[in-house]
């Protein structure tokens, strides 16, 4: 195994709130399914593995409540920082804003004692059952983050936009560091990146080709420039690691041995951001991959037959995982957000194998 780099990263994990675990991808599992207990596990098994952040995903339809589930698994970490996800057209800002300072306080200081330990992954959402316009909803998801972080800032909000109209205070809770707590955002549309051009902190993409991603962070970066702001990059991407690369092909290719095209499809239709650009370009890449998956080398987007949003993996042995981690990161990817099948188990193998040489730690702001 090479040595360390000097260049740090945030390494993070996700805990399968949305009932996506499986041993099998596609076949349902009683033992993996979400649960308090069995997402909790995730977590814990994330936190002694070393990470440094995990992802608490939302979905209206599917899984556990998420800000539920962030408070009361809060009160049990005492190193990791929390991704909480949150869905903007389920929500009320001010409360919004309220809810975020308390989680925060629960969590409670970073190592230095100076700040807290959340994070949130804002998702312009519909309420269920709304439709609304891509334009209209990123629109309203930019204004939120602008009205949360005003708040979380300490600082008197006078609002007058397209969607809220407000005029008041701060709330008395305040966030331990006593400012907004770095907002996290992905999204491919045009809409979606001119949303995170003017209110994210960590721009998330899905998998891609190596020239793509290099394309979306010039892309985004320029965009953030017209409004005087500067993006830090994140990459979420699923992960195969095993002591041979033959060993990890065949480990993907048993995920998907049990898989049925129809209940594939299912599954991807079920998710609420199911025809997004983002889940259409994850779908253009299985079109591009070749007979194995591979859309480039270690790149395998056979996940994407059970899943959707990040539909690809990087498969590999560990210095071949390492290595592609370090290729993101010369592009300007600082936070990885990885997960595998089953959750737990993939978190214990990378924690192994690869974490101990990735110069790692969170992301500072």
């Amino acid at each position: 195994m090479s040595a360390l780099t000097t260049q740090e990263c945030e390494i993070a994990w996700f805990s399968a709130l949305c009932d996506d675990d499986y041993e099998f991808l596609g076949v349902p599992d009683a033992q993996l399914k979400s649960s308090w207990e069995h997402c909790r596990n995730i977590v814990m098994r994330a936190e002694e593995g070393g990470f440094d952040n995990i992802l608490l995903p939302s979905g209206y339809s599917l899984g556990l409540d998420t800000t539920a589930f962030a408070a009361a698994v809060a009160t049990q970490v005492r190193r990791m920082k929390l991704l909480w996800a949150t869905r903007i057209g389920e929500d009320w800002p001010p409360q919004l804003a309220r809810r975020i300072a308390t989680l925060d306080r629960i969590l409670g200081p970073d190592a230095a004692g100076t700040g807290g330990r959340l994070n949130v992954n804002i998702i312009s959402s519909e309420m269920p059952g709304e439709k609304i316009a891509s334009a209209a909803r990123y629109a309203r998801a930019t204004e939120v983050m602008k009205i949360v972080r005003t708040l979380l800032n300490g600082q008197p909000l006078d609002h007058e936009g397209e969607f809220y109209q407000l005029k008041l205070e701060p709330p008395r809770v305040t966030t331990i560091s006593g400012r907004a707590p770095a907002f996290y955002f992905g999204g491919l549309s045009p809409d979606a990146r001119d949303c995170a051009a003017q209110g994210a902190d960590v721009y998330l993409m899905w998998p891609d080709t190596m020239p793509n991603v290099r394309e979306i962070i010039a892309d985004m970066t320029a965009r953030a420039a017209t409004y005087g702001r500067t993006l830090r990059f994140g990459y979420r991407v699923h992960v195969v690691v095993r002591e041979t690369e033959d060993e990890a092909r065949a480990y993907a290719d048993r995920l998907l041995s049990k898989l049925d095209d129809a209940a594939g499809a299912a599954i991807r239709q079920q998710s609420l951001d199911a025809n997004n650009f983002g889940v259409q370009r994850q779908a253009e890449l299985r079109g591009a991959a070749g007979g194995d998956g591979f859309v480039e080398d270690n790149l395998w987007t056979g996940i994407g037959r059970a899943r959707s949003g990040c539909g690809a993996a990087i498969v590999g042995n560990p210095e071949q995982v390492l290595a592609k981690l370090r290729a993101y990161q010369a592009e300007g990817i600082e936070a990885f957000i990885l997960s595998g099948y089953p959750h737990a188990q993939e978190a214990d193998l990378f924690a192994r194998h690869v974490l101990p040489h990735i110069h790692h730690g969170p992301l500072t702001f």
